[in-house]
């Protein structure tokens, strides 16, 4: 897998009393980091954690939970030591701070557990994205021997062991020089802002986006987002009912790849993909292309406040003709295409 960004030059770090901050997580209130960790234990609840409420992965047993933190310039160093310590087979995870509108963060978890090489390849190809920029979180999880490894978009590390692994992670911890405290402070014990750092230049088309560097990942990782599909709700768990989408589909036409941009209600993401992957489809047809061997996949799918809909639509759509379609849609409560067209 090849996959290429770099740090956009002009970006200053922020380091407050020899603590360095990443270059994507900055306070912007007075702060006194302090490197360290904070150990607890959590007794076995026989449901997991809901941010892993997908049946793939066995309930969680008695563990202990470390709260990690350390400054920026050693936590690439530190998660190279920790991860050797997780088994061969792992599932790999993937947050990013995305663009739907009622959700601040699109948890990732792959679909079957991968050898950790597929990790270590993923992570060294785009180490600027994880370990410097705001917008990203990542690591992994596995179930035999339980063990979860997290750099969370703040890059703190939290990790949880069943208990007889606790120790030999303690040794780890200890030759960085991390002391068990109370209170150990990151950017995230502050009022601080987050930012992408990557660097795409005009004449720099070989380097990657966050967006396609996430893309990429899920192919390699075999990531679907880790939410209920069947359902349409917020962060609090409202329920939204029918609501505007932008989904964004690729599809292998003959020897290139195309993506289709489809702009619909649904009342869930799985309504939303099936209408997405249908459009591109029936886009195909209507130019007498057809499709590779491989199926359509939806690569986003956002949903949209009202004011996003209107600047998502196409400049092109007939005067009213669209306002029509997507009133009548919420009126009844449908799902439906509202529109679609090939992106450049």
């Amino acid at each position: 897998m090849l996959i290429r960004c770099e740090i956009d030059p002009s970006i200053e770090r922020v380091e407050i009393n020899g603590f360095k901050f990443p270059l994507g997580v900055y306070p912007v209130e007075d702060i006194e980091p302090k490197a360290g960790y904070r150990a607890e234990f959590e007794p076995a609840d026989g449901a997991g954690d809901p941010q892993f409420g997908d049946e793939i992965i066995e309930p969680w047993p008695d563990r202990y939970v470390f709260d990690i933190v350390i400054s920026a310039d050693r936590v690439d160093a530190l998660y190279r030591q920790l991860l050797p310590m997780l088994p061969g087979r792992v599932f790999p995870i993937l947050d990013f701070i995305g663009h739907d509108a009622h959700r601040e963060i699109d948890p990732y978890l792959a679909r079957v557990p991968l050898g950790l090489e597929w990790l270590i390849d993923g992570v060294r190809a785009c180490r600027p994205f994880f370990f410097e920029d705001g917008m990203v979180g990542f690591g992994a999880l596995s179930d035999d021997p339980f063990c979860h490894l997290f750099v969370d978009e703040h890059k703190i590390i939290t990790l949880r062991c069943e208990p007889d692994l606790k120790s030999r992670f303690e040794k780890v911890l200890a030759a960085f020089d991390l002391k068990e405290i109370d209170d150990p402070a990151g950017a995230d014990a502050a009022a601080h802002e987050h930012r992408n750092v990557l660097w795409s230049p005009d004449d720099r088309p070989d380097l990657l986006c966050a967006e396609e560097i996430v893309e990429d990942l899920r192919d390699a990782w075999q990531l679907d987002l880790n939410i209920d599909i069947t359902r349409n709700v917020d962060e609090g768990g409202k329920d939204l009912g029918v609501t505007p989408w932008r989904c964004v589909v690729r599809v292998e036409s003959g020897e290139k790849t195309r993506y289709g941009e489809i702009i619909l209600n649904a009342d869930c993401l799985l309504n939303a993909e099936e209408l997405a992957i249908d459009a591109v489809v029936g886009l195909l047809a209507s130019a007498d292309e057809s499709m590779s061997n491989d199926d359509p996949m939806v690569i986003v799918a956002d949903r949209l406040t009202g004011t996003q809909l209107e600047e998502a639509m196409p400049s092109d759509i007939e005067p009213g003709l669209m306002e029509k379609k997507i009133a009548s849609q919420a009126k009844t409560g449908q799902s439906g295409v509202i529109t679609g067209r090939w992106l450049a």
